[in-house]
C-alpha cells in the first residue's frame, strides 16, 4: 500500500513513477471522476431534449420544404400531394420597387395569386387578343392546370376579363424551372423569347423580358447564389447512389490498406513515399508545361468574375504558376523530411507493424469506428432537425390584400394591414374590390418561444458540439483502455480478454463520463470562440481596415493552435484515464509531464507515425478521388450504366463529396491505428520509468517492441515472432 501511495504522489508531482509490484495495467478498482461535470453534462442533455420537444411542438419543417399557395396550403403535401410546384399568376407584381402592396407585405411575399401545379410551364404562351371579347369562353383560352383551384373553366359564368381582374388565371406563361419548389422563369429561355411575346402596355419584347427579370430579382434576393444551391441539390439527387458506391469503395480501400500495413508495412510505406515523390514530380512537370503554353496569354484573375465552371480558371497563366509553387514547396518539404528522418522512419514503420499486430489480436476495435460514426450521425441529425424546427416555429400569419392595382377606386382602401384566416375568409365581405384575397404574410415571431430563438439556436450549437466532442472522447478512451489492457498483459496474448473492448466501454461509461465531458467541454468552448470570430469576421468584412483583418487572422491562428494543442492534450489525458482511472485534470497533468520528460521520443517517433498515417489517408483519398473524377467527368463509362455525366450541372459536386467522405472514412479506420500507437507509446514510456528489465522489475513490453526501441532483452514472455 505504501508503494501505491508513493507512486501516486510521484505522479501528482510530475516525477517518474517508482516501481509498483501491484500495478498490472488498467486499474480495476475505480470510483466516479468529475461528478460535477457529469451532472452538468446530463443536465445539458436533458435540456437539449426538452428544447427538441418544444421545437417539434412549435415548428413545422414543411414551411421550408414545401412552397405555399395563396391560401397557405402546402404544395406537394396533403390535398396538394400530386402538385409539388407553385407558380405566380402574375410574376410582374413581385417587383417590390414598383408595387405598393408588395412593400406593405414587407417584400416577403409576392402580392399575386399563387397556385400549386403538377409541373412548371415549359413554353411561352400569351393570352390572345380574341380572349378579351365579352362573348369569349374562358375554357377556350386558359389552361385549367395553371388556374386557381376554386375556378372551374368548364362551368364558370365569369368572363375572361373578370378572371384576369380576380387573378384566377395567368395571362402569360414563361418556360420555368423549379427553384426551392417555386416555378421561376428560366433566364436561358428568356434570352430566346419570341419576337411577338410583348405583354399589353409594353413597347417591345425586350421591355417584357426586362420586367420579368426585375420581378425575379425582387422576389428572390441573391437569386444567382440560390440557383447554384438548387443546382447542387439537383446534382446530389441524380448521383447520390453513385456517391454511396464511391464511399463504399473508400471503405474497402481503407480496410485493404490496413491489412497490407500489417504484413507489408515497410514495403507499403516506401512505395507510398516514392509514389508521392513521383506524383509530385509529374505534377511539377505538368504545371510547368501548362504555364509555358499560356505564356502568350494576357488573361488574369482580375479579369474574371466568379464562375462555377472551373475550367475557366485553368485558362489563366497565374493558376498554373500557383499550382507550380505549391507543388515545388510540398516536394521540397517531403524530400527534406525523408532525408532527415529516414532512420526514424524505419523505427516508426516498425512501431506501426507492432500496432498492426496488436489490432490483429483485437480485431473488434476495427468495428468501433462504425459505432462512433452512428453516434455522430445521430448527433448531426438531431442538431439539423432541431435547427429546422426552431427556424420554422411560429404560426403562419395572413393579411387581406387586393391583387388589383391599388390606384383602382375603392381597392385602394385595402392597404395590406388587416389580418385574416384563409379557412374563414369570405371575399364577399369586400364587394367593392373583387380581387381581394387572404394571402400568407409571415410566421408569428411575437411569442415567448419565438422571441428567444437566437438564444435557443446558440444553445443548440453548444449542446451539439459538446455531444460530438463527448462521442469522440468516448471512442478514444475506450480504445485506449483496450490497447492498454493488451500492453500490460504479462503473458501475451493468453491474458487478453476476448471481451476487452466491451469491458473498457462499460467501465468508461460507468466511471468516467464526467471526465470525458470535462475534456469535451473545454474543447467546445474553444470551438465556440472560433465560431464567434468567424461570425464577426463575416458580418464586418466589408467595413474592416487592414489592421482589423490582420487582427482577425491573428486571433484565428491563435485559437486554432490552442484548439489543436487541447486536442492532443485531451487525447493523452484520456489514455491516462483509461489506465489509472484518475480525474481529467490529474490525468492531463500526468500525461503532459510524462511526454515532457520524453520530449525527444515524442517529436521524433510519435509525430513521424502520425505523418505516415496521414500519407495513408491521402493515398485512400487520392485513389478514390481519381476514380470519381474519371467517372463523373464522363471519361469512364460502365456498360449498361444509365448515369450520364451530362446529367450533372457541376460534375465536381459528387467528386468533392466522395473525396470528403473518403477522408472521413479513412480517418475513422486509421484513428484506430493512431490510438493504438499513442497508447502503446505512452504505456512504453510508463514501462520504462517503472521497470528496468531485470528479473525483479521486468518490462511488460513485447520482445518486438523492445527490439524496435533498442532495449535489452527482457525477462518476459514475448509475443510469438
Amino acid at each position: 500500500m505504501k508503494m501505491k501511495r508513493d507512486s501516486k504522489k510521484a505522479e501528482e508531482k510530475g516525477y517518474a513513477a517508482p516501481y509498483d509490484p501491484f500495478f498490472s495495467g488498467p486499474v480495476r478498482k475505480r470510483s466516479c471522476t468529475d461528478l460535477i461535470c457529469c451532472i452538468l453534462f446530463l443536465a445539458v442533455i436533458a435540456g437539449y431534449m426538452v428544447m427538441g420537444v418544444l421545437a417539434w411542438l412549435f415548428g413545422d419543417p414543411r414551411h421550408v420544404l414545401f412552397p405555399r399557395n395563396s391560401t397557405g396550403m402546402f404544395c406537394g403535401a396533403g390535398m396538394n400531394r400530386d402538385q409539388p410546384r407553385m407558380i405566380y399568376v402574375d410574376i410582374l407584381k413581385c417587383a417590390t420597387t414598383t408595387n405598393v402592396m408588395a412593400a406593405a407585405l414587407g417584400g416577403v411575399q409576392c402580392p399575386t395569386t399563387q397556385v400549386c401545379v403538377r409541373k412548371c410551364p415549359s413554353q411561352f404562351w400569351m393570352l390572345s387578343a380574341a380572349a378579351y371579347d365579352p362573348e369569349a369562353k374562358p375554357k377556350d383560352f386558359f389552361h385549367q392546370q395553371y388556374c386557381d383551384h376554386s375556378l372551374n373553366l368548364t362551368t364558370t359564368t365569369w368572363t375572361v376579363q373578370q378572371i384576369l381582374d380576380a387573378e384566377l388565371c395567368p395571362s402569360f406563361l414563361v418556360p420555368s424551372k423549379s427553384a426551392l419548389g417555386r416555378c421561376l422563369p428560366s433566364l436561358h429561355a428568356l434570352k430566346s423569347a419570341p419576337s411577338n411575346f410583348t405583354l399589353p402596355g409594353m413597347a417591345s419584347v425586350n421591355e417584357t423580358v426586362n420586367s420579368i427579370r426585375s420581378a425575379m430579382g425582387s422576389l428572390i434576393s441573391g437569386f444567382n447564389r440560390k440557383t447554384i444551391g438548387v443546382r447542387i441539390f439537383e446534382d446530389f439527387a441524380s448521383s447520390w447512389y453513385w456517391i454511396l458506391l464511391g464511399l463504399t469503395v473508400a471503405m474497402v480501400v481503407s480496410v485493404v490498406f490496413l491489412l497490407l500495413l500489417r504484413y507489408l508495412a515497410i514495403v507499403l510505406v516506401w512505395i507510398l513515399m516514392v509514389g508521392l515523390l513521383v506524383v509530385g514530380g509529374y505534377g511539377i512537370w505538368h504545371c510547368y508545361s501548362e504555364y509555358y503554353n499560356f505564356s502568350t496569354s494576357k488573361l488574369k484573375f482580375s479579369d474574371l468574375s466568379f464562375n462555377t465552371n472551373i475550367s475557366v480558371y485553368l485558362q489563366v497563366r497565374e493558376t498554373w504558376l500557383a499550382f507550380l509553387i505549391i507543388l515545388c514547396v510540398g516536394e521540397s518539404i517531403l524530400i527534406l523530411v525523408l532525408s532527415c528522418l529516414r532512420r526514424r522512419l524505419s523505427v516508426a514503420v516498425a512501431v506501426m507493424e507492432e500496432s498492426s499486430r496488436v489490432v490483429g489480436y483485437l480485431m473488434s476495435t476495427l468495428l468501433y469506428p462504425l459505432f462512433t460514426f452512428v453516434l455522430l450521425v445521430v448527433c448531426v441529425a438531431y442538431w439539423g432537425m432541431t435547427s429546422l424546427y426552431l427556424v420554422t416555429s411560429g404560426a403562419p400569419l395572413y393579411r387581406v390584400v387586393s391583387l388589383s392595382d391599388p390606384s383602382v377606386a375603392m381597392c385602394s382602401l385595402i392597404n395590406g394591414s388587416e389580418t385574416c384566416k384563409p379557412q374563414t375568409f369570405n371575399s364577399s365581405a369586400y364587394p367593392y374590390c373583387p380581387s381581394v384575397r387572404c394571402i400568407f404574410f409571415k410566421y408569428d415571431d411575437a411569442g415567448l418561444f419565438q422571441q428567444n430563438l437566437v438564444y435557443l439556436q446558440v444553445y443548440n450549437v453548444f449542446a451539439f458540439l459538446w455531444c460530438v466532442n463527448f462521442v469522440i472522447a468516448l471512442g478514444q478512451c475506450t480504445l485506449a483502455g483496450t490497447f492498454a489492457s493488451y500492453y500490460w498483459a504479462f503473458s501475451k496474448p493468453a491474458e487478453i480478454s476476448p471481451f476487452a473492448l466491451s469491458q473498457c466501454f462499460i467501465r468508461t461509461l460507468q466511471y468516467h463520463v464526467g471526465s470525458l465531458a470535462f475534456g469535451a467541454l473545454l474543447l467546445t468552448c474553444f470551438q465556440l470562440v472560433r465560431l464567434v470570430l468567424e461570425y464577426l469576421d463575416h458580418k464586418t468584412r466589408g467595413s474592416q481596415s487592414a489592421f482589423g483583418r490582420f487582427l482577425f487572422n491573428c486571433l484565428r491562428c491563435c485559437f486554432w493552435c490552442l484548439e489543436y494543442f487541447l486536442k492532443v492534450l485531451n487525447r493523452n489525458a484520456y489514455i491516462m484515464i483509461a489506465i489509472y482511472g484518475e480525474s481529467f485534470c490529474v490525468s492531463a497533468k500526468n500525461a503532459y509531464s510524462l511526454l515532457m520528460r520524453n520530449i525527444g521520443r515524442v517529436v521524433l517517433l510519435d509525430r513521424v507515425t502520425d505523418m505516415l498515417l496521414f500519407f495513408g489517408k491521402l493515398l485512400v483519398v487520392a485513389s478514390v478521388g481519381g476514380l470519381a473524377f474519371f467517372f463523373f467527368s464522363g471519361q469512364i463509362r460502365l456498360p449498361g450504366n444509365t448515369f450520364q455525366a451530362e446529367m450533372l450541372n457541376y460534375y465536381w459536386v459528387p467528386i468533392v463529396t466522395v473525396m470528403a467522405g473518403a477522408y472521413l472514412i479513412a480517418q475513422g479506420f486509421f484513428s484506430v491505428y493512431s490510438m493504438c500507437i499513442d497508447t502503446l507509446f505512452l504505456c512504453f514510456l510508463e514501462d520504462l520509468e517503472r521497470n528496468d528489465g531485470t528479473m525483479q522489475k521486468p518490462y511488460y513490453m513485447s520482445r518486438n517492441l523492445m527490439r524496435i526501441l533498442r532495449k535489452p532483452k527482457p525477462f518476459v514472455t514475448a509475443l510469438p515472432e
